[in-house]
């Protein structure tokens, strides 16, 4: 599911969301994947491309599919326990908008 998911990520990307190029980082158990977003597009790239990326998400593939599928919305308490770790949740709802998710 999750490489599924990934691959779909270009097709899907709405403009207009991000309007510098910004990079984000998801470690999905085993699946590493920079995903870098713009006002141009989106490109998907198997591990971690940028050295530094803007965002960095940890979670697990079943939780990934709650948000993504279900439209589950993680609150303190998912961050607080580990359910999914990032340095910058705020960009992550900003990602959920750019494929019409949020």
């Amino acid at each position: 599911m999750t490489d599924e998911l990934f691959a779909g990520l270009p097709a899907a990307y709405r403009k207009g969301i991000f309007s510098t190029v910004t990079t984000f980082y998801f470690s999905v158990d085993e699946a590493k994947k920079t995903v870098t977003l713009g006002p141009d597009g989106c490109s998907v790239a198997e591990g971690k491309t940028a050295p530094a990326a803007d965002c960095v998400c940890k979670t697990g593939a079943d939780f990934l599919a709650k948000i993504w599928d279900e439209g589950y919305r993680p609150g303190p308490m998912d961050f607080m326990s580990g359910k999914i770790k990032s340095n910058a949740p705020q960009l992550l709802q900003q990602f959920l908008q750019a494929f019409g998710k949020a």
